[in-house]
């Protein structure tokens, strides 16, 4: 197994006084998928006192103990950050997340310590001292046959998140979930103790689910066939809800919100933050179909369902994250995702496209409106191209506007130099001057102070 050399370094000094280092956990299982790792699980066994182990990393770097009450110390080392822990015994002893009752023990077997852990994919190590994988549970088999498959039904059900952590799991490593697992998950929701979670914690495997998988679809089908959709009632209203099949010969709403993040999966850009906007954005952007589909005119429509769709979508969030700015940044792009089809079947003028970008950002609502184009089973959606998009992309680049509205030519200041006292008025004056702006009466600086004198006549202001 491949390691940063200075864990080798630490796993030398800890042998020097009768320890051996164990890597455990994920950096293992992703050794074996082919992926590198920057995070470190660190298993001590062998020492009497966590504060000896802390004597030995400190020559390494400065030591976080935050988690010390816990047995477990953190360190950076350059990009790689490493947690060290004795192996450990858990005890549920209450509700909740932290409901455990934590016993460290130095000189516990591998084995029983491994006992612990969710999967037998996450309870590998490798045993730096002996240079070889330990694997009690047979987690490279289970890798090898892409199963899913947990360690122990008695400590497995003691955390309810474990049932998040499987769907993500399956979905980011395209795993099939053991029988017994996932006959274990279902009566673990069907007896609501999912309920004890924080949405915070929820909301890091959803995160997982979304930003990490190639197909996010095959774990929220997983959502759904273990029961858990009806704590995310905006998801469950989906299953069912029926589309037009000249547009949509693929299904059900449910159906084509699965296509459109698994199009989003590949299309997402940016950092974190705004890869998870735009995930979110495709997942939430037909919220507002359940409320409003009505067969008409011999036809399934749901008309007016992008602005019904925002108070779902807020709602949703709401019940992951706190997170004001995700759930501002997620709202205009459900609101506006038919926009770039509806301007472009009307051959809309350049001032729609402007006023359109002080509602939306264009950029990110272009690449949800994309994979909502290509989350369908048409020959159209198969071309793999959307005029309509890009046309609008055009039009935006070249007027300037794709990721921000245009910043007013006219300020507060110019008023002031042209001899007028600030007042309330001022803001009309510039609301006014800046909507001709976005019509597009004049285009500069020095045209725009050309234009305000005739502005100003309006609100019987002379100069």
């Amino acid at each position: 197994m491949i390691l940063p050399p200075v864990l080798k370094e630490i796993s030398k000094e800890i042998e020097r006084v009768g320890g051996r280092v164990v890597v455990v956990g994920g950096s293992v299982r992703d050794f074996f998928l082919g992926t590198k790792s920057k995070d470190f699980d660190i298993e001590v066994f062998g020492l009497n006192s966590l504060d000896d182990l802390q004597n030995i990393l400190s020559n390494f770097g400065k030591v976080a103990n935050v988690g010390k009450s816990f047995g477990v110390l953190k360190i950076k080392i350059q990009e790689n950050e490493f947690d060290f822990s004795f192996p450990r015994e858990e005890t549920k002893v209450s509700k909740g997340h932290k409901g455990f009752r934590i016993k460290s023990d130095g000189f516990m077997d591998y084995k029983s310590a491994a006992k612990r852990r969710d999967f037998t994919i996450n309870s590998m190590g490798y045993d730096l001292l002996e240079d070889k994988i330990l694997d009690p549970y047979g987690g490279r088999d289970d890798l090898k046959a892409k199963l899913l498959r947990h360690i122990d039904d008695k400590t497995f059900i003691e955390d309810p998140l474990r049932v998040y952590r499987a769907v993500q799991f399956c979905a980011r490593f395209e795993l099939t979930m053991h029988p017994k697992t996932k006959k274990l998950c279902k009566e673990m929701v069907k007896s609501g103790v999912l309920q004890e979670l924080p949405k915070e914690r929820v909301y890091e495997e959803f995160k997982k689910l979304l930003l990490k998988s190639t197909k996010p679809s095959i774990g929220f089908e997983l959502l759904k066939e273990l029961g858990i959709l009806k704590y995310f009632p905006q998801l469950n209203d989906l299953i069912g809800t029926k589309q037009d099949r000249v547009w949509h010969p693929e299904g059900d709403v449910w159906i084509h919100t699965m296509m459109v993040i698994d199009e989003m999966a590949k299309l997402k850009k940016g950092d974190e933050k705004e890869q998870l906007v735009l995930m979110f954005g495709a997942l939430c952007h037909d919220f507002g179909k359940p409320g409003t589909t009505k067969y008409e005119d011999g036809r399934i429509r749901s008309k007016g369902h992008e602005q019904a769709g925002v108070k779902p979508t807020e709602e949703f969030l709401k019940l992951l994250t706190d997170d004001k700015q995700i759930v501002d940044e997620v709202v205009p792009l459900v609101a506006n995702h038919l926009a770039p089809f509806q301007l472009y079947d009307a051959k809309s003028s350049n001032k729609a496209i402007r006023r359109l970008s002080l509602r939306v950002n264009i950029d990110k609502l272009l690449l949800v409106a994309l994979a909502d184009f290509l989350g369908r089973d048409c020959e159209e959606a198969k071309s793999g191209k959307s005029e309509a998009i890009e046309w609008i992309k055009e039009k935006a680049i070249d007027l300037k506007v794709q990721n921000n509205p245009p910043k007013p030519l006219v300020l507060g200041r110019d008023l002031i130099d042209l001899g007028l006292k600030p007042s309330p008025m001022f803001k009309k004056i510039l609301d006014e001057m800046y909507s001709k702006q976005l019509d597009g009466e004049f285009g500069n600086k020095e045209e725009a102070l050309k234009k305000l004198p005739d502005v100003l006549k309006t609100f019987d202001i002379r100069i």
